[in-house]
């Protein structure tokens, strides 16, 4: 079945804060494509946690150079992002720290292809996309009193909780210190962390007490963030230990929703969260392939395109 977003006899759609309409959806006879558009403004501020914006816009700049042409040298970089050859040479000396590249005598090559990115790197990636697919999340939750949402780590999922913030009759379970830290001033919300080990590039916490922590308490909707989403290869992402976490949190939840940019749409990354089938609904943008929304919506996965259309 083909559901608009928009519909003002639908339970909850009383939140002036999204509105969306239908744009040419795509029907299966077991899944559903719905595109929402957006057309209202954001009133957000910027993500919490995020470093120096120019300089996290530089060095993913600097990543895609080296990803492209395999090496390069300061003076193509100088050139091509206006920046001093001593600002360069400290970007790569991070970039090199964090494993991400090689430094080179006078530059510097690529690592390991498909190497994770920090998170505040992430965060400068396909932000419009994110804030689009964050706010089509509250059209798609019973908001009835204490619904307990879980929220695994990721950029997009902290764009989420930016909205879920205006709800507060939620109960949000997390393992991410982003989510819990930008939440921690909604004073009337319930929040839930588990326990566990950090994981640095995700600010999350993984292992076997945050598998306990989520398998102690009743999920209605489990949010997950993802590296790769593919009718294939299912819901995956970049560390192991990371996935058996979220996995246990999709497991203990009656519902699971994936949040997950364009660019991720079928793409598979070293570990499987949850099985394509495993999961009721994707929330995506317009900027994911087509045919990949149609083989994962003929799945019987609810596939909802989430469009940010502001002037």
């Amino acid at each position: 079945m083909v559901r608009s977003l928009s519909d003002p006899h639908s339970p909850g759609n009383d939140r002036p804060r999204f509105r969306s309409k239908l744009l040419k959806p795509i029907a299966h006879s077991r899944g559903a494509i719905v595109t929402a558009s957006r057309e209202e403004s954001y009133g957000g501020s910027n993500i919490a946690g995020v470093s120096s914006g120019n300089r996290s816009r530089r060095m993913l700049a600097i990543l895609e150079i080296v990803s492209e042409r395999g090496s390069v040298d300061l003076a193509e970089l100088g050139t091509r992002l206006s920046a001093s050859p001593a600002t360069l040479r400290r970007d790569l000396a991070h970039l090199a720290e964090q494993q991400l590249l090689i430094r080179t005598h006078g530059g510097a090559s690529s690592s390991e292809r498909g190497a994770e990115l920090p998170v505040a790197l992430r965060d400068t990636q396909h932000q419009a996309a994110k804030r689009a697919i964050a706010r089509a999340v509250p059209a798609i939750l019973p908001l009835q009193d204490r619904h307990v949402v879980a929220l695994s780590g990721g950029t997009t999922t902290a764009h989420v909780a930016r909205q879920l913030a205006y709800h507060s009759n939620l109960t949000v379970v997390t393992n991410s210190l982003t989510v819990a830290g930008m939440l921690a001033d909604h004073h009337e919300m319930r929040v839930m962390m588990t326990g566990g080990f950090l994981r640095h590039p995700s600010l999350e916490l993984v292992g076997g007490l945050a598998e306990a922590g989520f398998n102690a308490v009743n999920i209605g909707t489990a949010i997950l963030g993802a590296a790769g989403v593919c009718a294939d290869a299912g819901v995956t992402t970049h560390d192991e230990t990371e996935a058996r976490t979220n996995h246990a949190m999709a497991v203990s939840a009656q519902r699971t929703v994936v949040v997950a940019d364009g660019s991720k749409i079928g793409n598979a990354a070293l570990a499987r969260m949850v099985e394509i089938t495993d999961i009721q609904i994707l929330i995506t943008d317009s900027s994911a392939d087509p045919t990949e929304l149609e083989k994962i919506g003929a799945t019987g996965v609810e596939v909802v395109v989430a469009d940010d259309q502001r002037r």
